[in-house]
């Protein structure tokens, strides 16, 4: 059997080395460059490889073709594939064949880091045998190959749920459905959704979905479209029968006739949101059957995601936020809905089809001035223009903190919460979010 890679990225190598552990003949192609640590461990697998290119030849031949998640469906080599009619699969539907672990599999436009490391330090707190995977960390098909775990917590992107067949995870999570990578949809809102929802295709009465009832998008879904699973809702604005919810103060979550509540002041993390993330993750730990006790201690000791809120530092009684994380406008809505001071804003980068409109009313209450970090940046200029009346643009992040720094006034905040996509000016958001880090302890 010939397994064919494109990309040679963590999701790429861990998948080759998967493939050659269990007898597959191995090629990975990558048309950019592949990282040195990477080819390392390719030549010491004895893995063929190629990069900055895709010898047609070479690929044309496979049973099967892994695809990282990055490349897009409309790439020349994987229209070549689908018209010869050679399967196309994502490194979740290959690796989850080869383990007899339990998955929780989560996805969501916002919320699904947060979500997956705290469903992962709640079942590791709690003394599981657990991995972590999927679109952070160490590549699941490396572990799969690797290592031994009884569950893994899967963080799942919808590109890589668009490359599944048969994989179901024995626990889905949506944390929620915003517009985002549209530009990889046609640009069509349904695709996105549906993709999304690819995540619970194949469960089964014995698996569960949990989901935000508060969602539309998701609501919408469910009026023409059924799942086998059985459903865990969680919602902030009303109470739920087998499911989570918020009253007064106070997190309930009932499943299988099981109670379980806390006060919203211990939980570690904070804003609307982020009650949201908890009470997902904390449906899994109940599923899991895990004590009570352990639930409350992890859920007042987690520590956040790097990039996501992050609280920098506070110099001369301004706080400085990273929250490199919100590629899209949704999370920059969370984001701006929970600053409680007047706000030096930057934002920009690559734009995947943003609509800033719904953040209109947010920009007016809270935010002071506007820094824009992007090649292009007409789009955040023409909607926000007339709202704030401080307008800078900026080419790289230095500039942006000590202009912030300047504009800020005690008392105040700046944060970055680009809504956009890094890849203009940045590697990627982590980059981005350590640049700013950086630039900031500097000043």
């Amino acid at each position: 059997m010939r397994l064919v890679i494109l990309g040679g990225g963590e999701s790429g190598v861990g998948t080759a080395i998967l493939g050659k552990k269990k007898g597959y003949d191995v090629f990975v192609s990558d048309f950019g460059k592949i990282k040195q640590n990477y080819k390392d461990v390719l030549n010491k697998y004895k893995i063929f490889w190629e990069e900055e290119k895709h010898t047609q030849e070479l690929i044309l031949n496979a049973d099967v073709v892994m695809k990282s998640p990055g490349i897009p469906d409309k790439a020349p080599i994987v229209k070549s594939l689908v018209a010869k009619k050679i399967p196309v699969i994502s490194e979740i539907e290959f690796a989850a064949p080869f383990t007899n672990a339990k998955t929780i599999g989560i996805t969501g436009s916002n919320g699904k880091t947060t979500t997956t490391m705290l469903t992962y330090h709640l079942l590791k707190s709690a003394g599981l045998n657990v991995g972590l995977g999927g679109n952070i960390g160490k590549s699941f098909a490396w572990q799969v190959a690797e290592d031994n775990y009884d569950v893994y917590v899967l963080e799942l992107s919808s590109f890589q749920l668009d490359g599944i067949i048969n994989y179901k995870p024995e626990i889905a999570i949506i944390t929620n459905i915003s517009p985002d990578h549209l530009d990889r949809y046609e640009y069509n809102y349904e695709n996105y959704i549906a993709s999304k929802f690819r995540i619970t295709m194949n469960q089964t009465t014995d698996d569960f979905l949990i989901y935000d009832s508060d969602d539309e998008a998701m609501n919408n879904w469910f009026k023409t479209n059924k799942t086998k699973a059985q459903l865990i809702p969680f919602s902030i604005s009303k109470k739920v029968e087998n499911g989570a919810f918020l009253k007064h103060n106070i997190m309930e979550i009932n499943i299988n006739q099981e109670e379980f509540v806390m006060e919203t002041q211990y939980i570690a993390l904070e804003g609307k949101h982020n009650m949201k993330n908890a009470m997902a993750a904390t449906s899994v730990a109940k599923l899991m059957q895990i004590r009570k006790q352990t639930i409350r201690e992890s859920l007042s000791n987690f520590q956040g995601v790097e990039h996501r809120l992050e609280k920098v530092l506070k110099i001369q009684n301004v706080q400085y936020i990273n929250d490199s994380k919100a590629t899209n406008v949704n999370a920059t809505f969370f984001a701006l809905d929970s600053m409680n001071t007047p706000t030096v804003w930057i934002v920009g980068g690559v734009d995947k089809g943003n609509d800033y409109s719904e953040l209109m009313s947010l920009v007016h209450e809270k935010v002071k001035a506007i820094i824009c970090l992007g090649v292009d940046n007409k789009k955040i200029i023409d909607s926000f223009g007339n709202i704030v009346e401080m307008m800078i643009e900026v080419t790289n992040m230095n500039d942006a903190v000590i202009m912030a720094q300047k504009l800020a006034e005690k008392g105040d905040t700046v944060l970055l919460s680009p809504a956009c996509a890094s890849f203009d000016l940045f590697e990627n958001y982590e980059d981005r979010g350590n640049q700013f880090k950086n630039a900031v302890q500097h000043l």
